[in-house]
């Protein structure tokens, strides 16, 4: 017996080009690099590669090349003043993302 009728299914399941481009999206999240390039995003936008390099402790290129993953989801945007590049979380979206996220962790650890 199938307890899903296949219009409900139809309507509240994604299609597999959606499926796939959400399990792309992601895993993005998966890797700690990215999560706190992010999550300094999060506490300061408009933050420079340079400073993140910093904070980090890394190498510039290897922020730069996380960066580019990230813009490329499109879950950062920069812009350019000379030449300096700050970033930012691209919209509230990716806020809402890490603090539902940040939620489950700190109340699965309770």
């Amino acid at each position: 017996m199938n307890i899903y009728n296949s219009k409900e299914i139809d309507e509240t399941i994604p299609v597999d080009e959606e499926l796939t481009d959400l399990a792309e999206f992601f895993k993005i999240f998966g890797d700690k690099t990215r999560l706190h390039i992010l999550f300094l995003l999060f506490s300061k936008p408009e933050t420079g590669v340079n400073e993140l390099s910093d904070v980090m402790s890394m190498h510039q290129t290897a922020i730069s090349h996380q960066l580019k993953i990230l813009r490329h989801m499109r879950l950062v945007t920069y812009r350019k003043e000379g030449r300096n590049v700050f970033y930012s979380l691209n919209d509230q979206h990716i806020h809402d993302i890490l603090n539902i996220g940040m939620q489950h962790v700190q109340e699965a650890q309770k």
